[in-house]
């Protein structure tokens, strides 16, 4: 586990599992391409309303995932309960990395 972060269990009425939340630091347009990027991760499907909302599905290490903004918070969820708590770290990990460690966006000079 990280400082950055926290897994927890919180199992949902459709028996998946709330693991953990990241603040909004990032669009969830950055935070798909991301993910859709990364070797390991697939990209199984993005809805958005492209206003308030945005669910991002994605599957890792044989696990399915989703990460879904409410009120400036990405929450995390794992289709299957009994996720071992090493893959949801690695998943958080790695999305972390995105959330607190995006890189700066170059200065054009119009703020001089």
């Amino acid at each position: 586990m990280s400082g950055l972060y926290t897994i927890f269990n919180m199992i949902m009425k459709d028996g998946s599992r709330h693991f953990s939340d990241l603040p909004q630091t990032v669009d969830w347009y950055e935070l798909r391409d991301y993910i859709w990027e990364t070797p390991d991760y697939v990209l199984t499907n993005f809805i958005t309303d492209h206003v308030t909302e945005a669910w991002i599905d994605f599957d890792y290490k044989e696990h399915h995932f989703s990460v879904n903004t409410q009120m400036g918070v990405y929450w995390f969820f794992v289709d299957d309960p009994n996720c071992p708590d090493e893959i949801l770290d690695e998943v958080m990990w790695h999305c972390s990395l995105k959330i607190f460690l995006r890189p700066a966006k170059p200065n054009d000079g119009s703020n001089s």
